[in-house]
């Protein structure tokens, strides 16, 4: 199966425990959950914040003061997916400790179903669209070698 291409700017911002999120995050590993997640060629940009930046992000382009494990926000689907992701460290932490999965996991996740919102995916709605994008992220994760994350 021939996968679609990727531009990927991956991109850390000021974060306390760098290391540990970088060590989880490397570049072949984002392409590869990106990739896996895209059904036509794309630019994306994977930014890796700080509560602050994310908690600002979602305020000011949501409405909603309080930092989120992933924020997308897409530009184009055709012909090219344009979009950035925005991921919350600190939240995304704390959220694999509270799965009990590993941290590299829990982003990978994170990176398909902010990926398939970049698509037009949506859980938000109604059950049957949200049954749907759920499927398709244990469907790709499964192809990444992870179990469903929902169970």
């Amino acid at each position: 199966m021939s996968l679609p291409s990727l531009s990927l700017s991956l991109q850390f911002g000021a974060l306390s425990q760098a290391d540990v999120h970088r060590a989880a995050l490397p570049r072949h590993r984002v392409q590869r959950a990106i990739r896996h997640a895209l059904e036509a060629d794309a630019e994306i940009t994977v930014r890796i914040v700080d509560e602050e930046e994310g908690r600002a992000l979602n305020r000011d382009y949501r409405g909603k003061d309080y930092a989120t494990n992933v924020l997308t926000f897409d530009y184009a689907t055709e012909p090219l997916v344009m979009a950035d992701l925005v991921l919350c460290a600190p939240v995304v932490a704390r959220e694999a400790q509270d799965l009990k999965k590993t941290l590299a996991d829990h982003y990978t996740h994170l990176l398909v179903h902010g990926t398939l919102h970049a698509q037009g995916w949506d859980h938000d709605k109604g059950e049957a669209d949200a049954e749907a994008m759920e499927a398709r992220e244990i469907e790709i994760l499964a192809r990444l070698g992870l179990k469903n994350p929902y169970r």
